[in-house]
């Protein structure tokens, strides 16, 4: 577990460098989770020795996943005052980017793997 760790922090701290380094729009983290994925897609072809520690070390993580989530409570109860003054104005974007997200998925996944499959004729018997 602690090589998937230091897998994802080693990507997680070469975004953070390309951010800096470049001055880009998009967070670090982004940066080096794409760069991650990139390795991962390219060495599906070659090796899967890389996977290992990785879904050791995601599957820890996500054990754990209610822990991250305290933190963003306690920014809701921090902020409460703001959250009340612009709720409406909040759950306008959250509705809205999920729906948006699921549309853009949606459309990708079509434009992918192409229309369902509609039912199959059956075959033709001989005799």
């Amino acid at each position: 577990m602690v090589q998937g760790l230091a897998l994802l922090l080693l990507f997680q701290s070469l975004g953070e460098a390309i951010a800096q380094l470049t001055h880009a729009p998009v967070p670090g983290p982004v940066i080096g989770l794409v760069a991650l994925l990139a390795v991962l897609v390219w060495r599906q072809r070659r090796s899967a020795a890389i996977w290992a520690p990785l879904a050791e070390a995601a599957d820890g993580l996500l054990a754990h996943l209610s822990i991250f989530f305290i933190p963003a409570a306690v920014g809701v109860m921090l902020y409460w005052e703001p959250l009340a003054r612009e709720g409406l104005a909040w759950i306008i974007a959250i509705v809205a980017s999920t729906v948006a997200a699921i549309a853009v998925t949606a459309w990708f996944l079509k434009t992918r793997l192409g229309p369902p499959p509609g039912p199959r004729e059956p075959e033709p018997r001989d005799g």
